[in-house]
């Protein structure tokens, strides 16, 4: 990789600073690219009002008493693919609209535990060039094409700068298991527009995640950038719209009843909402992607029986299931429609989970009655 200012001091432990850093490249501004791929009205509607929905289902105040559903590709590498899926999971989103508020999973950042891809933003063409600004650049019109069909969208924060690119076309965030602990990654959620979800820890822990939704309720102040790109201390009031999502670790899995029941109690106790949502991958699938209907399948005879604790599910789904690894003629010998990074379910077994779950609202709602209550 090249770039536009090296470092001619690159290696010179003389120096006091810098010795470690190969050079800069600029940054397009977030306002210019906002400009140059606006949102249009249908996208800010789809956005908006899914927003808003998940907000009430979150806060347990859904009429309907729906399952948040945030569903898709464990990453995003292939735009052309997660349109496709988009629009299959959107005839989905419409057949179960009374029962479920289906989200898609749509990740363009990664966090790697060593090295790895690290995903669209960083490396687009998935060849070691990082060309970000490039990255950047379809990943916003992905994500306007993706709002425009009227899919929601969900991701994960991994930092204070790239939000400012994609925020408005956002209606749910998440912060992961590696990041939960961050006192960053908590300053940022607290100024964010839309709900967003905190994991246990990868050693299984909640409390990191408990500690977490209750300091974003609070105002922060933290380092980021204004949409022109200069540097500033932000300011932010606080969000109260935060859950946290058991998604298991290296101590056991934790979707069971007894596990659901625990994290209620705890979230009782520190006197925050009582409502959580579960990832049917990770640690809860014990990393094999064909367990995640086994999740789910578990989770929706909990919803059934009335549990309301449960408010969302988390899954990796894509076209088709599995995973493959970069072969060494890059992105063109990769398999349409399968995950480079963590395995997935494929279309036949997501199709069969929604129905699932979207059943099991609709008993959870026939044995609460109307006024709520078993």
């Amino acid at each position: 990789m090249s770039f536009y200012i090296e470092n001619k001091s690159v290696g010179d432990k003389a120096n006091s600073e810098d010795w470690r850093i190969r050079g800069y490249n600029p940054l397009t501004p977030p306002d210019l690219l906002q400009h140059e791929i606006p949102q249009s009205e249908r996208s800010k509607k789809t956005v908006i009002g899914a927003r808003n929905e998940a907000v009430e289902i979150v806060q347990g105040t859904d009429a309907q008493r729906r399952l948040l559903v945030v569903i898709g590709p464990c990453s995003i590498h292939d735009p052309q693919a997660a349109l496709d899926y988009c629009d299959r999971l959107l005839t989905l989103k419409e057949k179960y609209k009374d029962d479920l508020l289906i989200v898609m999973r749509s990740y363009l950042e990664k966090p790697r535990t060593t090295v790895g891809w690290k995903g669209l933003i960083n490396d687009p063409d998935i060849d070691n060039s990082f060309k970000i600004n490039k990255g950047l650049r379809i990943s916003r019109q992905l994500f306007v094409d993706l709002t425009e069909k009227g899919m929601p969208l969900a991701t994960e924060v991994l930092d204070t700068i790239s939000p400012q690119f994609f925020s408005d076309l956002l209606s749910v965030g998440a912060v992961g298991a590696r990041t939960t602990e961050s006192q960053l990654h908590r300053e940022l959620a607290s100024g964010l527009s839309f709900p967003v979800g905190f994991k246990n820890g990868t050693d299984g822990s909640l409390d990191v995640a408990i500690d977490a939704i209750g300091a974003v309720r609070h105002p922060h102040h933290f380092l980021s950038v204004t949409k022109p790109g200069v540097v500033a201390i932000v300011g932010t009031v606080g969000n109260e719209d935060c859950f946290v999502i058991l998604r298991g670790g290296k101590k056991g899995t934790n979707y069971d009843a007894k596990s659901v029941a625990e994290a209620k109690e705890k979230l009782a106790k520190m006197g925050t909402n009582s409502r959580l949502m579960v990832d049917c991958s990770h640690g809860n699938s014990e990393k094999n992607h064909k367990n995640q209907p086994k999740v789910a399948h578990v989770l929706a005879e909990q919803i059934a029986g009335g549990e309301t604790a449960v408010m969302g599910v988390m899954i990796e789904s894509h076209i088709n299931e599995g995973a493959q690894k970069v072969p060494k003629e890059g992105k063109e010998g990769l398999k349409y429609g399968v995950s480079i990074t963590d395995a997935c379910i494929g279309w036949e077994d997501t199709e069969l989970v929604l129905a699932e779950l979207a059943s099991a609202v609709q008993k959870r709602r026939s044995v609460l009655g109307t006024n709520g209550h078993a």
